[in-house]
């Protein structure tokens, strides 16, 4: 079977969305910092939209160290298929990719390209541990990666490093900045960055350092899109339903959505035009999706789990847990998010519900059930602290956290594996269990690390929880029809 390139593209086979540009002749201005699949999946996607338009909105894709994505996409002339996942899979070749480099023996073309007047925007998706923070959030001085670019700004290996050394050259040859927009799951990412840029800056040089933030944007962001891993399932699908061979095909949700702060130094495409949302407060997006899809997807994680349900999907066919998700979401969750920031949150909550039912998604519960200990507290225990705080029920809310509980008191019980940051802690308070509800939510409650002070002291709190821990024990439907 042919593989897939420019060349055999006009033999692809089926209904296979191609390219409504021509490649050739697309410029490139964007680059990015790790390749994954995320990126492909998401950024990608949206730029191979942009090119639709008209523009030079190609890419050129880097990787620091792995060299993983430029072998696999380079043969086949950096395309790939996207393959969106629903009851019926539809699939896309992006072609918005026009050059991947990879490791130190590129490092030359991407500083060039970095550089180059014709780049004006740089995005990442490079994971937290790419920005080389400190638990504050400033620069790690002290990290191996910075240590090397404080003595070689001009042969960098970070990301913040490869940044300012391609900022400096434009500095000096009179360019305008790139605009750099991080994609990355991290709060406040843009303003971190920019601090971050600067401050390695800075070491180097006071008025490069002055000219980078008094001209660089680097504007907040939201992602959000499901992207499952590839396998050979997914390669085997495309290459019988396109009739090529693909590398790295690329697979994702329908739903797909990104939010930037408009906030930008340079030309940019049409973003509102392709889908992308532009807005003054990338706050209040971060802020319902923490709570509006991240709390009713750990809610769904252990109710769900504990019903004997394996897969989010499956969990769904309840309807007794859609039930109370959707109230949980509208009369629970709804009223602690901004109602001036502009965002439809009644149609975000059925665009989750209809996410979460996706039969093409095997989304498993196990997995989003993991470090609980760590979620809990962002996705659902603000709310509750919220809610108490406007003197409304917090019923509904707390059965996620009850249910939390008597998933870890199952793990021990059973001596199965806990991936949790507190898993040894947790277990041991499982163990005390013995049923009560007054003697085992008061356990799980000495665990500071969960559950703050002010919540543990509120005697509503305790009552609501404690309530919640003996409804289940008569199991999930009986508790959601209680409730």
């Amino acid at each position: 079977m042919p593989a897939l390139s420019t060349t055999t593209l006009p033999f692809m086979r089926g209904e296979v969305t191609q390219p409504a540009y021509d490649r050739a002749a697309a410029g490139i201005g964007v680059v990015h910092f790790g390749p994954g699949a995320f990126f492909r999946a998401h950024q990608a996607f949206y730029f191979d939209e942009a090119l639709a338009r008209g523009g030079d909105w190609a890419i050129t894709a880097a990787a620091l160290r792995s060299t993983d994505v430029r072998d696999a996409l380079t043969p086949q002339d950096n395309l790939y298929v996207l393959a969106t996942l629903e009851r019926e899979t539809r699939y896309r070749v992006i072609g918005a990719i026009k050059e991947t480099l990879a490791g130190a023996g590129d490092r030359p073309a991407l500083l060039d390209r970095l550089a180059d007047p014709a780049t004006v925007i740089v995005t990442m998706t490079v994971t937290e541990k790419g920005y080389c923070l400190k638990g504050d959030g400033t620069l790690d001085f002290d990290h191996p990666d910075i240590v090397h670019d404080v003595g070689a700004p001009q042969e960098p290996v970070s990301l913040i490093g490869h940044l300012v050394e391609g900022l400096r050259r434009r500095f000096a040859a009179g360019t305008p900045p790139f605009t750099v927009i991080s994609c990355d799951n991290l709060v406040d990412n843009g303003h971190k960055l920019g601090r971050a840029v600067a401050a390695l800056a800075a070491r180097q040089d006071a008025a490069l350092a002055t000219w980078i933030g008094d001209n660089v944007a680097f504007p907040r962001t939201m992602v959000d899109s499901i992207t499952p891993a590839t396998d050979d399932g997914l390669r085997a699908r495309v290459a019988s339903e396109t009739g090529l061979v693909d590398n790295w095909p690329i697979q994702r949700e329908p739903f797909t959505q990104w939010v930037i702060e408009d906030r930008f130094c340079n030309r940019h495409p049409d973003f509102a035009a392709i889908g992308v949302t532009l807005t003054k407060d990338v706050s209040a997006y971060d802020r319902a999706k923490l709570r509006l899809l991240n709390g009713p997807h750990s809610a769904l994680a252990y109710l769900g789990s504990l019903c004997g349900y394996t897969s989010v999907a499956d969990a769904m066919e309840d309807a007794d847990l859609v039930a109370f998700l959707r109230r949980l979401m509208i009369d629970d969750i709804k009223p602690t998010l901004n109602p001036d920031a502009g965002i439809d949150y009644d149609a975000y909550i059925e665009a989750i519900l209809t996410r979460f039912a996706n039969p093409g998604i095997r989304h498993l519960l196990s997995q989003i059930a993991w470090d609980g200990s760590a979620k809990l507290p962002f996705r659902l225990l603000g709310t509750i602290a919220d809610r108490l705080a406007a003197g409304t029920a917090i019923d509904r809310l707390v059965l996620p956290i009850a249910a939390w509980m008597h998933f870890i008191r199952a793990k021990a019980a059973d001596g199965s594996k806990l991936t949790d940051p507190l898993a040894d802690m947790l277990l041991v308070v499982g163990n005390a269990c013995t049923g009560q509800a007054r003697q085992d939510v008061a356990g799980f409650l000495t665990l500071d690390r969960v559950f703050a002070p002010a919540l543990t002291a509120n005697r509503t709190f305790r009552t609501a929880v404690e309530r919640a821990y003996a409804l289940l024990e008569d199991g999930v439907g009986a508790a959601l029809r209680r409730i």
